[in-house]
């Protein structure tokens, strides 16, 4: 059974809030903590969204779809890619994408993204250790990846991670539809089906190599179709049975 979980600002302060039948009701934890319904529902016409995790990491995987390795002048990878995002670089649904002013080339990626349910990491049990998928765009400043020759510092300013709006479970991401469209015109149009390596997969990668926490972000790489944001853009990233993430693009 498909579930949907949100995150919003509630009395001036983070919640948690599960959909159902057209209500919002709120949670008293992460949906990840065995929570509790509270009662109370909320009128989402007007609430402030917030990324639907709290990571302490956010985990990426590069070069996972073959069109993009070949586009980026990659040979297909023999194990996941990996590279990290700050914390920092996290932004919630609706809030603007902001072009770093040293950068003169900064790009969408649309990508599905896992949300972490349990502590996991080397030598533990990672059985049921994914707890939902999200939406997420892997901004990245195009040019600076290639003069630094690493993508710490072209994947990782302040806004650069945008996520949401929901966090969905029950839902089978195997062949789903995944987009990227800018000012309403598709320009990333794939399918996760032609993943290189499936998030059981890279879940199970990644917490052999380092202790996740319930919260945490794995991005699961993007498809091929890469190009540039500008100032003033409208940049939404879709994923059939997950959602659709939509952000304005900026000068910082």
């Amino acid at each position: 059974m498909r579930e949907e979980f949100v995150r919003f600002v509630h009395h001036g302060k983070p919640a948690w809030g599960r959909r159902e039948e057209g209500r919002l009701l709120l949670l008293s934890a992460a949906p990840w903590s065995d929570p509790k319904l509270t009662g109370e529902a909320v009128g989402d016409s007007s609430v402030e969204w917030l990324a639907p995790a709290e990571p302490t990491k956010i985990v990426c995987v590069g070069l996972n779809y073959r069109d993009h390795a070949a586009e980026m002048g990659h040979a297909i990878p023999e194990e996941p890619v990996l590279f990290l995002k700050p914390a920092t670089a996290l932004l919630d649904p609706g809030k603007s994408i902001k072009l770093p002013r040293n950068s003169n080339r900064v790009d969408y990626e649309a990508e599905l993204a896992m949300v972490v349910g349990k502590k996991v990491g080397p030598g533990m049990d990672d059985e049921d250790a994914l707890f939902g998928f999200t939406c997420a765009n892997d901004v990245t400043a195009r040019d600076l990846q290639k003069k630094d020759g690493q993508w710490s510092r072209a994947k990782g300013f302040d806004t650069f991670c945008p996520l949401g709006p929901s966090l969905v479970r029950g839902v089978d991401v195997a062949d789903a539809r995944i987009q990227c469209l800018v000012n309403g015109v598709a320009v990333q149009e794939s399918r996760t089906s032609q993943l290189i390596f499936v998030p059981q997969q890279i879940l199970n990668f990644v917490a052999d190599i380092m202790t996740l926490l319930p919260g945490d972000v794995i991005l699961t790489g993007t498809p091929g179709g890469i190009g540039p944001l500008r100032a003033g853009d409208e940049v939404e990233v879709r994923i059939e049975g997950v959602g659709a993430l939509g952000n304005l693009v900026i000068e910082r």
